[in-house]
């Protein structure tokens, strides 16, 4: 019964969805990818695929005019009479005819900077006429390696889903979505639901073919590629950027006169692109773009090249030029890998009057349609607008054959039998042990990477043991563990145990336990890596990290309770202990320097420390993300930060129970932090924070406002707002009212790209500027020039700051070097 339902279903979708099918190649026979296959007087159609195959779908019988459009080529108007379905129609394509004969060259101005000032003059006009819409969007990835190492550092990489050959070469990644997609250019709106969404190999079907990342409006001034604003060639200000060349004209089908003009950007390492753009004339609309930017220009060193291509049809109802396809080729590598790929869409069934109302949109811009990611071939074959190629099919049939058999508890536990093999070094390089069928895991961390030294423990490192285990597909999963911490120096083992709980991956409610003992610094930020103070301590006798007893117990709970404002409490009871030095070892020591002791408060009082005592902590806080927008995958949520607005933090922390009212405490805080992004200019960065103490006692240090700063040549952390460059770690605390700012602007190349000789290094220029307000101390304040994406070929991780501080009529210079991973 089954099978006679779904050959009913082929065959009535084989009526309904008749088809015009054919080839498409130049005239050397050569196919050709991602032309448009259109009915005259429409803009709804289909594009070849990479073999150069199309099908387009219709259901009327009789005369048609079917339209063959591409870049590059000559469009081609052929009439048909289709007498029976499937019809067949195989059409090459010469190329384009372009010519400057008609072109009237004037000594006075550039034709084509004649050209682009008109374009830029109507944008406004132009992308009026299609400012709002909805349309079908169908997006294809193919990702494919070749020559692909079998390890990488060691480990084995695996066969990448089974679609490599011999020589490890082939798809490692297809997908395709379908979906409805909204626009509105003012307000500014977008959003998209997803009708069906396909991943080879993947039971979840979630791609990231999603339409609003490849949206690249050229008429906006800028848009965002891969994270990076990109100068668009008819932008305000593109004659800033840009030299164009107008190298011909062609006519269109409709008797348009298109102009081809060459983009020639005045510098190589700006964000903008080379290639062409097609201008219309007397409309100055775009026809089509052909443009390359490199990885170097978006800085991703490991992406060789993008190219973009986008074909715009004419639509009769409104009057406009509208995007239909739109290609972006990479090429991309690094490690040893090679990858290339292709993210293709198509646009199609525009209504330009669709009708929005407050409610059409709201922060949510994405979603899927339920049991959008469980179509099957069948219904994939009635709604893909573009033909799958032959590899593609086979790499859907491969994958979807080898993908049952993986999930199978057999398959998985004989994987796990080969990965859960225990090797005698294991006990130093950790161990994981997998039940991926039953979806839990046990692992031992390394003791070696737990390798460290201070002067209190002397060496001492962590083994520890952690289970983890997932219960459902939502993102219901919980944890626990224990570690235990052992000083050679001193002789003393402190255990410390967890256990976590996360109830969905939407809100995220999650739950924390922890308890034991431990040694945290006197900052709880722990501004001072464990790794860097064992190099400055063994290496140069000088021991920044200062540490105290804790024994603990702590449970912590957190959520999303509504869009934007994610809510988190904590209470811990903490015994407290100072701890003093137990060793004096140094690798190289050093006659004038010597270590100092643990008391931060006194770092020359090597016999006392603070009183021993213990305290209550309640804390509870908002973070605050105004104007948040989300993605709602079937699986959960995923949000995404509105840089137009800052994010806000406040919170409040109550210190109690010590036995003594005077270390009681009360303190109120909050931060502000944004990342504003000015285009081709770079990118500002701002933190600002600041709090009270609501009485000022005499608290426990440990209660004290701490701020982190740094008194090595290296930045602690790549998050430079986090960190002062060479403020001492406990000089400003504070039981009093602080405030903290820390300011950054990175050029991103736009200042240094316009110096000869050096735009060829591809530096970045930053300054920054920090300061620190304390109660009853004059201010800090640290300014520097750096500079960023320091290295060679893709190899660019180093950044440079020459940082000067001014406090108390004093000023200390300082080089601080960092690694950005």
């Amino acid at each position: 019964m089954k099978n006679i339902i779904t050959l009913l279903f082929v065959t009535f979708s084989s009526i309904v969805f008749s088809q015009i099918t054919g080839k498409v190649t130049d005239t050397k026979n050569q196919p050709l990818s991602f032309v448009s296959v259109y009915i005259e007087n429409t803009i709804t159609g289909t594009t070849t695929n990479s073999n150069g195959e199309y099908e387009l779908k219709i259901n009327t019988k009789g005369k048609h005019v079917v339209i063959f459009q591409m870049l590059g080529y000559k469009t081609i108007k052929k009439e048909i009479d289709v007498s029976s379905f499937p019809f067949t129609v195989n059409i090459a394509l010469p190329e384009e005819e372009v010519t400057l004969d008609e072109v009237v060259i004037s000594s006075k101005e550039n034709p084509a900077n004649r050209i682009i000032r008109n374009a830029i003059a109507n944008k406004n006009k132009n992308t009026d006429k299609f400012a709002e819409y909805t349309a079908d969007f169908y997006s294809r990835g193919l990702f494919k390696v070749k020559n692909l190492p079998k390890k990488f550092l060691g480990q084995d990489i695996g066969d990448m889903g089974g679609g490599l050959d011999s020589t490890r070469t082939g798809i490692v990644y297809l997908s395709e979505t379908v979906s409805k997609i909204a626009f509105q250019k003012k307000p500014q709106h977008f959003k998209e639901h997803i009708i069906a969404s396909k991943v080879s190999g993947q039971d979840n079907g979630i791609s990231f073919n999603q339409a609003e990342d490849v949206n690249f409006n050229f008429y906006e001034n800028s848009f965002d590629l891969a994270d990076v604003n990109v100068i668009s060639p008819i932008a305000n200000g593109a004659f800033g950027y840009y030299n164009y060349k107008l190298t011909g004209v062609f006519y269109d089908e409709k008797g348009k006169l298109i102009n081809k003009i060459q983009l020639l950007p005045k510098r190589k390492n700006d964000r903008v692109f080379s290639g062409y753009i097609y201008i219309v004339e007397d409309d100055w609309a775009i026809y089509g773009a052909d443009v390359i930017i490199t990885g170097t220009q978006i800085s991703m060193p490991m992406v060789d090249s993008l190219h973009i291509k986008q074909n715009y049809n004419f639509s009769t109802t409104n009057k406009a030029w509208v995007p239909v396809t739109q290609t972006i080729d990479f090429k991309a590598g690094m490690f040893g890998f090679n990858f290339n790929g292709r993210f293709s869409a198509s646009y199609s069934n525009y209504n330009f009057s669709p009708g929005f109302t407050q409610k059409t949109f709201s922060n949510e811009i994405l979603s899927f349609a339920e049991n959008a990611t469980e179509k099957d071939s069948v219904y994939w074959n009635t709604i893909r607008p573009v033909a799958l190629t032959t590899e593609e099919k086979s790499d859907y049939k491969l994958k979807d054959s080898i993908k049952t058999i993986r999930k199978s508890e057999k398959y998985l536990d004989s994987i796990d039998a080969k990965n859960n093999k225990f090797k005698l070094l294991d006990v130093l390089s950790g161990y994981t042990y997998r039940d991926t069928y039953n979806k839990w895991s046990l692992s031992t961390s390394s003791p070696i990477e737990n390798l460290n030294f201070n002067t209190v423990q002397g060496w001492n490192s962590s083994i520890g043991v952690n289970y983890r285990k997932s219960l459902n597909e939502k993102g219901r999963r919980f944890g626990a563990g224990i570690d235990i911490n052992y000083g050679f120096a001193e002789k003393k083992a402190r255990p410390t145990a967890y256990f976590n709980y996360l109830w969905n991956s939407t809100s995220r409610p999650f739950l924390s336990v922890s308890g034991g003992v431990s040694t945290p610094q006197f900052n709880n930020k722990q501004p001072i890596s464990k790794f860097w103070n064992t190099i400055s301590s063994i290496g140069f006798e000088r021991n920044y990290l200062k540490i105290y007893e804790k024994t603990f117990a702590k449970a912590s709970f957190s959520k999303e309770v509504t869009n934007g404002i994610r809510m988190s409490s904590s209470l811990e009871f903490a015994d407290r202990k100072p701890l003093f030095n137990t060793t004096d070892y140094v690798m190289l020591p050093k006659d004038d320097v010597s270590y100092t002791s643990n008391n931060p408060q006194n770092p020359t009082d090597f016999s006392t420390g603070f009183t021993p005592h213990h305290m209550w902590t309640f804390s509870i806080g908002a973070n605050i993300n105004f104007g948040q927008k989300y993605l709602s995958y079937p699986d959960g949520k995923f949000n995404i930060t509105n840089n137009k607005y800052p994010s806000l933090f406040i919170g409040y922390q109550k210190n109690f129970g010590s036995g003594n009212n005077e270390w009681n405490s009360d303190l109120v805080f909050s931060q502000l932090y944004q990342n504003i992004s000015l285009g081709n200019w770079g990118e500002f960065s701002y933190k600002a924070k600041g709090g009270m103490f609501l009485k000022q006692k005499d608290i426990p240090f440990i209660d004290y406002a701490h701020f982190n700063g740094n008194r090595l040549l290296v930045a602690p952390k790549d998050n430079y707002l986090n960190n002062f460059y060479m403020l001492p770690y406990y000089q400003l605390s504070t039981n009093d009212k602080f405030g903290e700012l820390h300011g950054e602007y990175n050029f991103k190349g736009a200042l240094l790209s316009k110096i000869p000789l050096v735009n060829k290094l591809n530096f970045h220029l930053v300054t920054s500027a920090k300061g620190l307000f304390t109660g009853g101390n004059k201010p800090y304040s640290e300014f520097a020039v750096g500079l960023d994406n320091i290295g060679f070929g893709k190899w660019r991780f180093l950044r440079v700051d020459f940082a000067r501080s001014y406090f108390n009529g004093k000023q200390e210079n300082r080089v601080v070097f960092g690694i950005k991973l």
